[in-house]
């Protein structure tokens, strides 16, 4: 089952996608609303993104359909005598949960608006969904310029910060850039990208030079590997490809192990956003989604910017 908030003006400058029917949608700032901490800093993060990229916003709340069953499945309780009434007054508690559940994530993505109206973005479109967190985010795959989420979801605490297998499920099915953010807010004003020099990190300096997430905030390429002339040119004509962001844009090659490495050099230029790419096969892809990935999005500080 899925519900859906939004109001009669959402649709009247839709000019930047054409849906299946051929209805035109308006390409927006997705920001992903739960009850954890970091929602007030996705609101505030996506607030940034949406004057940065001068790009309208959507506030989505997915309930989680096996957390609360709208219609809860009695199937193979038949036949157990005395015990059905039992059952169906359990169904019906999950019902009322799913229900009050449901009512919450409608005050949240109220307050959600006010806080982002507060920040002076007025196009929103609110949305609730009641089921699968990524295939709710893939039925709006082709309305999302950028997806807005926290490190941490509703089920993490201040002694567990453990990152669960839906985030990363997010990442590797969404084909759009997503924005990871911690739990406190400040406000981005410079980025680095990991890059490897692979075909495939090219494809991800493409997708980064036809973006408008990072337009005009100094840039940092950074290597990770041994100082050679070749790497040198690859980050050249990275530059070159990034030429239409307008950002100042510095090159660097360190050597050592990618994550320390990646980590020691944000913190050394105080650089507020991490760009990574998720994509081919190369030495940056293996940093990102493999059990490296899942510990540096642990310790985390700082936001991140996932490519696809």
């Amino acid at each position: 089952m899925t519900q859906t908030r939004e109001s009669n003006s959402d649709r009247s400058q839709n000019k930047n996608h054409k849906d299946h029917e051929g209805e035109v949608e308006m390409l927006r700032v997705v920001a992903c609303i739960d009850g954890s901490q970091a929602a007030p800093a996705v609101c505030d993060y996506a607030s940034w993104a949406s004057k940065h990229m001068e790009t309208p916003m959507m506030m989505l709340h997915v309930l989680d359909e096996e957390r609360y069953p709208a219609e809860p499945d009695l199937a193979g309780s038949i036949g157990l005598g005395s015990r059905e009434q039992l059952l169906e007054d359990l169904a019906e508690l999950d019902r009322k949960r799913a229900k009050l559940a449901l009512e919450h994530g409608h005050h949240m993505l109220d307050e959600a608006k006010k806080r982002v109206g507060e920040a002076g973005i007025s196009d929103v479109v609110q949305r609730q969904r009641h089921g699968d967190l990524t295939e709710s985010l893939l039925a709006l795959e082709n309305q999302t310029r950028l997806l807005v989420m926290g490190l941490h979801g509703e089920s993490s605490s201040e002694r567990d910060t453990h990152i669960g297998s839906q985030l990363e499920t997010v990442i590797r099915s969404m084909h759009r850039p997503i924005l990871l953010v911690p739990d406190e807010y400040t406000q981005p004003r410079s980025a680095m990208l990991a890059f490897d020099g692979s075909a495939t990190a090219f494809k991800g300096v493409e997708l980064l030079a036809g973006s408008p997430v990072l337009k005009g905030m100094p840039l940092h390429l950074v290597m990770v590997g041994a100082d050679t002339n070749d790497r040198w040119e690859q980050l050249k004509k990275a530059e070159k490809m990034l030429a239409g962001l307008e950002s100042e844009i510095t090159l660097a090659i360190r050597a050592g192990d990618v994550e320390p490495t990646l980590h020691a050099y944000q913190e050394e230029h105080d650089i507020d956003i991490l760009v990574m790419g998720a994509y081919g096969h190369s030495r940056i892809r293996q940093f990102l989604v493999g059990s490296t990935t899942t510990r540096m999005l642990e310790t985390a500080r700082k936001p991140l910017v996932v490519l696809r």
